[in-house]
């Protein structure tokens, strides 16, 4: 969404905004052709988040960035071939990282079912069994049959990725573009218990340059907003990092909602949550409720099938750095 940060990002996409090409996907895809996928997926996944405590947090970010670009086919996994620049290559989507783990992934599937499983699908299994390693099951069901795009392109990502400085009105109509609403905006959101923000995305705007009237962001905690001038000088250095999630953000939780509540977004578009009444309103039933996940896993389903390929569109790619040779 901004510059190195781990965050949900909104995307307006043309193009079909469901499932395309007629078929759709489905629980259990691969059951026949690669009866051992998911747990493959899993097994890497979790032996390498066993190691890595902020996979999860990487991984989300990967997916939603993936997702919100042409829709879920992996276009963010694409390596540019000098000619033009991708997705990957753009500076909203500078700092992710995690292919590797997809990498990894992917090389034990061709080995047991080649060209079988898409880089789509196993990103966005990935994704979910990135989080629920902290839970030691799976929070979610991921239904699969996404099959892999063959077109990246940086100038996509810049203009769809939307600035962490986005206000509701402008999220609200970004996820109505996407045939998602409001629900889905707060509860994707959530996403945002995991994971830090590089002070340069916020400080300059929230902390010491907020209006030629006042330094910093009146509707930020004022504690809060000391706190974090403590963490980010001005300027702010590149490499430093607040929680996006103060004092739990290697946990997946409701605690975000919580911070919303409190007048501790960090970047303005969390800010933004609680400036309108209906997403007020969901945010409380959120932090007062255990319903987080399973709110979560009904629109990561919603977001999973945006502008997906089916049926005998797109390719499955053998190396998901590189489009199949023709």
């Amino acid at each position: 969404m901004g510059k190195d940060l781990i965050m949900v990002s909104v995307i307006v996409v043309l193009g079909c905004l469901g499932v395309c090409n007629g078929a759709e996907l489905s629980n259990d895809f691969y059951k026949k052709s690669c009866p051992d996928a998911e747990l493959i997926v899993r097994n890497i996944t979790w032996n390498r988040a066993a190691s890595n405590s902020v996979l999860a947090a990487k991984l989300l970010r990967m997916y939603f960035h993936d997702c919100f670009v042409r829709g879920c086919d992996a276009s963010i996994l694409l390596d540019g071939d000098g000619s033009e620049e991708v997705e990957k290559e753009t500076i909203p989507n500078g700092s992710l990282s995690g292919y590797d783990v997809i990498d990894d992934i992917k090389d034990e599937l061709e080995r047991v079912c080649p060209g079988v499983v898409s880089c789509a699908d196993i990103l966005a299994l990935a994704a979910r069994d990135s989080v629920s390693f902290q839970f030691q099951k799976s929070l979610w069901k991921v239904q699969t049959g996404r099959r892999d795009g063959s077109v990246s392109l940086a100038s996509e990502a810049n203009a769809n990725l939307p600035s962490p400085f986005a206000d509701f009105a402008t999220l609200k109509q970004q996820f109505a573009d996407k045939n998602l609403d409001v629900q889905d905006l707060v509860v994707l959101s959530g996403a945002h218990t995991l994971g830090v923000a590089h002070c340069a995305t916020f400080s300059s705007t929230r902390l010491y340059e907020f209006s030629v009237d006042t330094e910093t962001d009146p509707t930020l905690d004022s504690t809060y907003a000391a706190f974090l001038k403590t963490q980010c000088p001005n300027p702010a250095s590149r490499d430093t990092t607040a929680e996006m999630d103060p004092q739990s953000s290697l946990s997946f939780d409701n605690n975000y909602f919580s911070v919303l509540l409190q007048n501790k977004g960090l970047l303005q578009s969390d800010a933004a949550l609680v400036t309108d009444e209906e997403s007020t309103k969901i945010v409380s039933q959120l932090q007062k409720s255990n319903d987080f996940v399973a709110k979560f896993a009904q629109s990561m389903k919603k977001m999973g099938a945006i502008q997906v390929l089916t049926g005998d569109a797109g390719e499955i790619r053998t190396n998901c750095r590189r489009v199949n040779p023709s």
